[in-house]
């Protein structure tokens, strides 16, 4: 290992210049300067007062209406275990239900061989004739 001590090495008398540059107080301007940053910025205490709504404890003691509307294999529509004979029977009773201010529930059972067809055409013309609340239920076997 050797150390370079001077010019008293280089036999031509050119010395080179050194041009690093020496980052070591650029750094620690930086510091400071990201300190300064740190400190100067104000911290996060804003609000917003937020009004929720309060949940209500009690539920209601009479449970909803419920109709059923099963849908047999062939297409055939029970109302509530009464046959329904056809369609204009069937708006009816519909209407019926999306007339009054707080519908009940409709729940639709349709039979497991039933076509797509008649389960659409019954969702259709329930939703046609304003029925919102409408589910169905589980399907049921032959």
């Amino acid at each position: 290992m050797a150390i370079n001590l001077g010019p008293g090495g280089d036999t031509d008398g050119d010395l080179e210049e050194m041009v690093e540059i020496n980052t070591t107080p650029l750094i620690d301007v930086m510091l400071v300067l990201l300190i300064m940053l740190i400190i100067t910025i104000p911290l996060q205490t804003q609000s917003i007062d937020l009004h929720l709504p309060v949940a209500k404890a009690e539920r209601p003691s009479v449970p909803p209406a419920v109709i059923v509307v099963d849908l047999d294999a062939a297409g055939v529509v029970h109302w509530n275990g009464q046959l329904v004979t056809d369609g204009p029977a069937l708006g009816t009773l519909l209407g019926e239900v999306a007339r009054q201010p707080d519908q009940p529930e409709l729940h639709l059972q349709a039979n497991r061989d039933t076509a797509y067809k008649h389960l659409a055409a019954l969702l259709a013309a329930a939703q046609r004739i304003g029925v919102r609340k409408i589910g169905i239920i589980q399907m049921a076997g032959p």
